[in-house]
C-alpha cells in the first residue's frame, strides 16, 4: 500500500473510530464498506481486516468509557459469553457464503436499521411539534429527567436480565464475524428500545462487549489467514485516534443525538453500497 492510500485509510479510521465509539458500533460499519468500495478488497478479506480494526477500536474506546463509569459490566460480559460460539460460526459462514450477495446483505441490514431508528426519532419530534405552548415546559422537564437517567453511572443503572442476553450475544457474534462490522450497530438499539438501557450506558456497554466477542472472531480469522495487515496497521492508527475523540465527544452529546447520528449514517452508507 502506498503512502497516499495509507493516509486515506488513517483518515477513514479516525472518522470510523470516532463515530463508531460515540454510537457504540466499533467503527467497522464505516471501515468495511470503505474497504469494499474504495480499496476494492475481496469481501472475506475486508470482513477479516475490518474485524481486527474493530477490536483495536473497541479496546481503545473501552478505557475511556471505563473512566466515565458508563459500562454495565455484567451485561457486557453476558453478551460476550453468548457471542463466543456465534463468532466462530460467523467466521465459518463467511468462508462458505462470501459472494457478491455479501454487499447486498450488508446494505440491506444497514438501511433497514437506519430507517427504523430514523422513524423512531422523527415520530418523537413530530409529537413534540404538536404539543401546545403551555405544555412544552413540562415536556422540557421530561427531557431533563431523561437526560439525568442517561447520566446515571453503571453501578446504579438497572441491567437487563441475563437469560435474554445470551441469545442476543450469540446473534451479535455471528454478525460481527460474518460482516466484520462489530454488531454494535444492532446491539445498541436493542439495548435502548428493548431493554430500556440509557443511551450512553448502551453505547459504552456495546463497546465493552465488542472487545470480547470480536477477540474470538479475530482469533478465528487468524486461522484462515485472510487478514490484510497493511489495512490493519493504517486503519488501526486511525481508529485509536478516533476512538479517543469519540469518548470525549460522547460526554457532550445528548442520547437522542447519538441515535440520530447512527440512523443517518447507516442509511447513507447502505444506499451508497446499493449503487456502488
Amino acid at each position: 500500500m502506498d503512502i497516499t492510500m495509507g493516509l486515506l485509510l488513517i483518515l477513514i479510521g479516525i472518522i470510523a473510530g470516532g463515530y463508531g465509539t460515540i454510537v457504540g458500533a466499533g467503527g467497522g460499519f464505516i471501515l468495511v464498506p470503505a474497504l469494499l468500495l474504495i480499496f476494492q478488497l475481496d469481501p472475506a478479506v475486508a470482513a477479516a481486516s475490518g474485524l481486527v480494526t474493530v477490536l483495536i477500536n473497541s479496546l481503545s474506546g473501552v478505557f475511556g468509557y471505563a473512566k466515565q463509569e458508563k459500562i454495565q459490566y455484567r451485561t457486557g460480559l453476558t453478551i460476550g459469553i453468548g457471542a463466543f460460539p456465534g463468532s466462530i460460526l460467523g467466521v465459518m459462514l463467511l468462508q462458505l457464503y462470501a459472494s457478491s450477495s455479501f454487499t447486498v446483505i450488508l446494505a440491506s441490514l444497514l438501511v433497514g436499521l437506519g430507517l427504523f431508528l430514523f422513524w423512531k426519532n422523527s415520530s418523537f419530534l413530530k409529537k413534540k411539534a404538536h404539543v401546545p405552548v403551555h405544555e412544552r415546559d413540562s415536556i422540557s422537564e421530561q427531557y431533563a429527567a431523561e437526560a439525568a437517567i442517561a447520566a446515571v453511572p453503571e453501578r446504579t443503572a438497572v441491567a437487563p436480565k441475563s437469560v435474554f442476553l445470551v441469545p442476543l450475544g450469540f446473534l451479535m457474534g455471528i454478525l460481527s464475524s460474518y460482516l466484520g462490522i462489530g454488531g454494535g450497530w444492532l446491539l445498541v438499539p436493542v439495548l435502548i428500545y428493548v431493554f430500556k438501557v440509557p443511551t450512553h450506558n448502551a453505547t459504552a456497554t456495546s463497546i465493552f462487549s465488542l472487545t470480547l466477542y470480536s477477540t474470538v472472531g479475530v482469533v478465528s480469522q487468524l486461522f484462515y489467514g485472510q487478514i490484510d495487515w497493511s489495512i490493519v496497521l493504517f486503519g488501526g492508527i486511525g481508529v485509536i485516534i478516533g476512538s479517543q475523540l469519540g469518548v470525549y465527544l460522547s460526554k457532550l452529546l445528548p442520547g437522542k443525538v447519538v441515535i440520530q447520528m447512527l440512523s443517518v449514517l447507516l442509511v447513507a452508507i447502505g444506499i451508497r453500497m446499493y449503487f456502488g
